[in-house]
């Protein structure tokens, strides 16, 4: 992990960016860290804008303490009410022996 100190940060942030890929950048303001720059794997954009929003943050955490296991409706009951069918599952293509060819 590198460490910058704000007033050293004076490049462009491409050679940061570059930088990332091999190890995090975390930048830090008299010592105490303030932001870190890293690698973002497998996220989209939406994903990264709702996982750092506190608004969307605390109506996660508001939700979870509401929540008390066995209270909720099951999903059939769900279903039956509205007219949902269950989506039938693919079936899978018939597995073929090794050396046989099908016609």
């Amino acid at each position: 992990m590198k460490i910058l100190e704000m007033k050293d940060a004076t490049g462009e942030l491409a050679s940061y960016a570059e930088q990332v890929l091999s190890e995090p950048v975390v930048v830090t303001d008299h010592g105490k860290p303030v932001m870190a720059l890293m690698p973002i794997e497998n996220a989209d954009l939406e994903t990264v804008t709702l996982s750092t929003d506190p608004r969307f943050i605390a109506l996660i955490e508001r939700s979870r303490a509401l929540y008390k296991p066995g209270t909720g409706i099951p999903i059939e009951e769900i279903r039956r009410k509205y007219g949902l069918e269950r989506k039938p599952r693919a079936k899978s293509a018939p597995k073929l022996a090794r050396g046989k060819r099908s016609n």
